[in-house]
């Protein structure tokens, strides 16, 4: 196989992606499939690649795990890393002991770019924080108010500062490019008012209206919990071809177990709930979580930390119809969110906060600044220029590249962010329900007639329900277990055996307690009593479960007595 060589240090464009990806699937044809889930609105391929080894058996028939990334648009660190992830398991197969073990062994399901007409638009000058898709492009969706544009031309759409009384900002007093809070009760200042950079529709000449944007949050447009109130929500679940195409994707492989979504907002790692406090959850689903998730701290470095109670400033205003609210509130996947690049943590900011939408305060600021100018130049920040605003009259125009900054890693330190990321993901898949046949044994009871025992087991980590909330919900299915006879019948027993959940390790985390969690059984046995009607009489066990996979034994009777 020839190795394909794929830049890891910036980031691509739709067709440079659309290349690479196909580059992949022509260079390991017997690993890899490349499809499109979707069209969206500008005509553009929403690329879905699955890797297995079909020699090992079907993909359905092995446990999966799914990865996304780029539902929003300005989040670009996350589609390197889900191309990462392709670039990885294809190229490492054959000499990676893990990856081989799990391309062998189970199946991903990956979409490297869901919102490519939004990363276009994003990833191309003017470089402008949006995180829609393509059914409109910024400002088409509203009425009236200020419309973000580059005024100035230089590519960029940053920030105006304008000079008012009633402002809430003013410069800093060690750095004029830094604008700091003004203080509760000051006066006898230069102070300002921060707008994004554009025109203002409609204006009244007094007051600057910006309107929520509409367009394309499509983590808000899954069935579960879904509301017209929140940001982008859609017009009615899954309104939007991208997140249709995904919806059909998870339900057309009922064999995923695991689930990692990227976005780049704190470098966290974001589990369940979204709706309800830890003590309201499972126990036996949170402390699941809870390990999975110091697997990923120890790798990534990442802390692990709820949606709901660390990640959602106003509880009393959860989000609703997110992707991880459909997969494990409703299906009980286990779902991740990682959150891959946390820009205030790298320029040396004590980590105080997990949901930042701006600075805290002028020291973050500095070190933040500072940190940017050094590392990122002017792509990062833009020199404050003079611009006489038609509308505001002067202002000034520059400030924070929201998109290549807090959004988005600096090229050279991408790759480790993308190689740290897939790890985790692997160790995660690893996790997995793996059902196995253990024993498949023959004891001869004489005239023609003969005892079968098949001793089926759970080896992965994960039980083969996943979660309770799978149980709770009725959506995880048992593992069975059928017997098929060649040149004999059956005699006693049914020939289809339903042997419930079996547990995997989580639930056995430490010896056994009174006071702790209760084991439940991760092996289990069947017998037949078959008679053989031909002396090359034989057997075959097949054990099925739909998140760990399905394990077949043959084995002979023996000779007709």
């Amino acid at each position: 196989m020839t190795k394909v060589d794929i830049a890891f240090d910036t980031y691509h464009t739709y067709d440079a992606m659309t290349a690479h990806l196909q580059a992949l699937a022509a260079a390991y044809p017997n690993l890899c499939t490349l499809t499109s889930i979707a069209k969206t609105f500008r005509g553009r391929d929403v690329w879905f690649m699955t890797i297995t080894n079909p020699d090992t058996g079907p993909a359905l028939e092995k446990p999966g795990f799914y990865i996304d990334a780029q539902i929003h648009a300005e989040e670009h660190a996350t589609s390197a890393t889900a191309l990462y992830a392709c670039w990885y398991l294809l190229t490492n197969y054959g000499s990676d002991e893990e990856v081989t073990r799990l391309v062998d062994g189970q199946v991903f399901y990956i979409i490297p770019r869901i919102n490519p007409d939004g990363a276009e638009y994003a990833m191309t000058a003017p470089y402008h924080p949006w995180c829609g898709n393509g059914r409109f492009l910024p400002g088409e969706d509203r009425i009236e108010g200020l419309i973000p544009q580059d005024i100035t031309g230089d590519g960029y759409i940053v920030q105006m500062r304008v000079p008012d009384s009633k402002g809430e900002w003013k410069k800093d007093s060690e750095n004029p490019d830094i604008m700091v809070q003004r203080e509760p009760g000051e006066e006898g200042g230069e102070y300002y008012r921060l707008y994004p950079e554009g025109m203002i529709r409609n204006y009244n000449g007094v007051d600057v209206p910006i309107e929520m944007q509409q367009d394309g949050n499509m983590n808000r447009n899954f069935p579960t919990n879904w509301t017209p109130q929140e940001y982008g929500a859609g017009e009615y679940p899954l309104s939007e071809p991208e997140a249709a195409g995904m919806a059909r994707v998870i339900l057309d492989h009922p064999n995923i177990t695991g689930m990692c979504a990227y976005h780049t907002h704190g470098g966290i790692i974001l589990r369940p709930s979204m709706l309800r406090m830890d003590s309201e959850m499972s126990a036996p689903d949170l402390s699941l979580y809870k390990a999975l998730g110091e697997v990923g701290e120890k790798i990534t470095g990442y802390p692990t930390i709820s949606v709901y109670e660390d990640f959602t400033p106003d509880k009393s205003k959860a989000r609703h119809g997110s992707l991880t609210d459909w997969t494990y509130e409703e299906m009980g996947i286990i779902s991740f969110a990682t959150e891959l690049w946390d820009l205030e943590r790298t320029a040396g900011v004590p980590k105080e906060g997990y949901y930042n939408l701006g600075p805290r305060d002028a020291d973050t600021q500095r070190l933040v600044h500072n940190w940017v100018v050094e590392n990122v130049g002017d792509h990062g920040f833009r020199p404050w220029t003079t611009f006489d605003h038609p509308q505001l009259g002067p202002v000034e125009v520059g400030g924070m590249v929201y998109i290549w900054s807090y959004r988005n890693p600096p090229g050279a330190l991408l790759e480790e962010i993308c190689h740290n990321n897939v790890k985790f993901n692997l160790r995660h898949a690893a996790a997995a329900p793996r059902i196995a046949v253990d024993e498949l044994t023959v004891e001869p009871m004489g005239a023609d007639l003969f005892k079968v025992t098949a001793v089926v087991s759970n080896h992965g980590y994960l039980p083969t329900n996943l979660s309770d909330v799978a149980v709770e919900n009725g959506v995880a299915k048992p593992v069975l277990l059928t017997i098929d006879c060649d040149g004999a019948e059956i005699a006693m027993n049914p020939g289809k055996v339903d042997l419930g959940n079996l547990a995997g390790r989580n639930e056995r985390r430490y010896a056994y307690s009174n006071w702790g969690q209760q084991w439940s059984p991760v092996t289990k046995k069947s017998e037949w009593l078959v008679r053989a009607t031909s002396p090359d009489a034989s057997v075959t066990v097949v054990a099925k479960s739909e998140k760990g996979g399905t394990d077949r034994k043959t084995t002979s009777l023996g000779a007709v007595a």
